[in-house]
C-alpha cells in the first residue's frame, strides 16, 4: 500500500521590530507553518542601546520580545526573562534580564546568531528568530531639506519630512551592511513574507535597507504582505494615508514589490486619538484604496483593531485570520484555527 507523500510545511517569514511584531508572532505560532522572525538591529534607545554601545552586540530588546512571543515556557519563567530592573537600581537601571542574558550568550558564543539559537532551544521557541544582521547597525535619516540625522531614537524629534533612510555598520560607516546567515535563504524559500506591523521608518525599513536583504525581498517568489499601521506616528508618518506608507516602501527599493496590503478600516474612537504635540501616535491612518491598487497591491480591509490600556494596537488573532484566508485562497486549501495546516 503506497503512503501519500506528506505535504511540505508552508514557510512564513515575518520582518519587523518594535511592539507590533510580537503581537502577530504570538498568534502565528498557533499555525502549522515553518515560522521565521527577522528582527531589526538598528535600535539605539533604552537598555538595548546601552548594551549595543558598551558590549558591541546587536540591540537585544526586539529579539527578547520575539522570543517571549514564540516561547512555550510557563508564564513565570517568561516574566523573569522580561523583568526590568527598577530605575533606582543605579548599576542595572532599566535593563531587562533577557537583554543581559542575550548579551552574555553572545559573548560566550562569540556571535549573536549562535547565541539566539542556543537561547531559542532553552526557551522552547516555536520557529526561528534571526537578527537581520549579525552586527549592530546605525540608522540614518535624510530629510527633504538635505539634513541628515544619525540614530533611530533621534529621527522623530526633528518633526521634518523624511526623504529616505539607510543603515550602516555601527563600527564602520564606510562599508555596506550584510544580512545575517540564513536570513536570505529563509526569504528566498518562503511562501509568504509579512512586513510589520511596526514603525515604517524605524522598524520596517531598517531591515529592507540591508542591501542583500532588500534584494531578496524583491527577488523572492513569496507573497509579500504589508500589514499597514493603524495610526500615524509623530515625526515619521504624520498625515500619511495607507497608500503613502506603501509608496515609501516601494521608493526605497525602487520597485513595486508588495503584493498584498492589510488595512484596518474600523474607526478609532476619539478618546484614543492623541492630539498633543508630545505624543508619538497622532491620528488614524487615512485610506486611499485607488492609489494602493495603482501600486499593484491587492487590498484586504477589515477590522484589525484592538483597544487596550488606552492605546491602539493590531489584534493579532484578527490579522492571523485574514492571513489564513489569504493563504487559503492562494493555495486552495481550507484552513481554520482548529485545523491550521496549510
Amino acid at each position: 500500500m503506497n503512503e501519500k507523500p506528506k505535504k511540505r510545511q508552508k514557510k512564513m517569514v515575518v520582518l519587523g521590530g518594535g511592539t507590533g511584531l510580537p503581537v502577530i508572532l504570538n498568534q502565528l505560532k498557533k499555525l502549522n507553518v515553518d515560522l521565521t522572525a527577522i528582527v531589526t538591529v538598528a535600535d539605539d534607545g533604552g537598555s538595548s542601546g546601552i548594551l549595543r554601545d558598551y558590549v558591541n552586540i546587536v540591540p537585544p530588546g526586539d529579539i527578547r520580545n520575539c522570543m517571549i512571543a514564540l516561547s512555550d515556557l510557563p508564564q513565570i519563567q517568561k516574566d523573569i526573562f522580561q523583568y526590568r530592573f527598577d530605575s533606582k537600581d543605579d548599576f542595572l537601571s532599566g535593563h531587562a534580564i533577557g537583554n543581559l542574558i542575550i548579551a552574555a550568550l553572545a559573548e560566550m558564543k562569540g556571535n549573536v546568531f549562535d547565541a539566539v539559537n542556543t537561547l531559542s532551544e532553552m526557551m522552547n521557541v516555536s520557529g526561528k528568530i534571526y537578527a537581520a544582521a549579525e552586527e549592530p547597525l546605525m540608522l540614518f535619516a535624510e530629510f527633504e531639506d538635505g539634513e541628515v540625522v544619525k540614530g533611530e531614537s533621534k529621527i522623530a524629534q526633528f518633526r521634518k519630512k523624511i526623504e529616505r533612510v539607510y543603515v550602516k555598520p555601527l563600527d564602520d560607516e564606510t562599508r555596506e551592511s550584510q544580512a545575517a546567515r540564513d536570513v536570505i535563504r529563509s526569504i528566498m524559500e518562503a511562501d509568504i513574507v509579512l512586513l510589520g506591523p511596526g514603525s515604517l521608518y524605524t522598524s520596517i525599513l531598517p531591515n529592507l535597507m540591508i542591501p542583500d536583504l532588500g534584494q531578496a525581498i524583491i527577488d523572492t517568489e513569496a507573497e509579500v504582505v504589508y500589514i499597514c499601521n493603524i495610526m500615524t506616528q509623530l515625526g515619521e508618518t504624520e498625515n500619511f494615508s495607507d497608500a503613502e506608507h506603501v509608496k515609501v516602501l516601494h521608493k526605497h527599493l525602487n520597485t513595486k514589490f508588495i503584493n498584498t496590503v492589510l488595512v484596518n478600516t474600523e474607526k478609532v474612537p476619539e478618546q484614543y486619538l492623541n492630539q498633543q504635540a508630545d505624543e508619538e501616535y497622532l491620528f488614524q491612518v487615512t485610506h486611499d484604496f485607488q492609489s494602493l491598487r495603482d501600486e499593484n497591491c491587492r487590498v484586504i480591509s477589515a477590522d484589525f483593531l484592538n483597544l487596550k490600556e488606552g492605546g491602539v494596537y493590531h489584534d493579532g488573532e484578527k490579522v492571523t485570520n485574514e492571513i489564513l484566508n489569504l493563504t487559503s485562497s492562494m493555495w486552495n486549501v481550507k484552513t481554520t484555527f482548529s485545523e491550521t495546516s496549510f
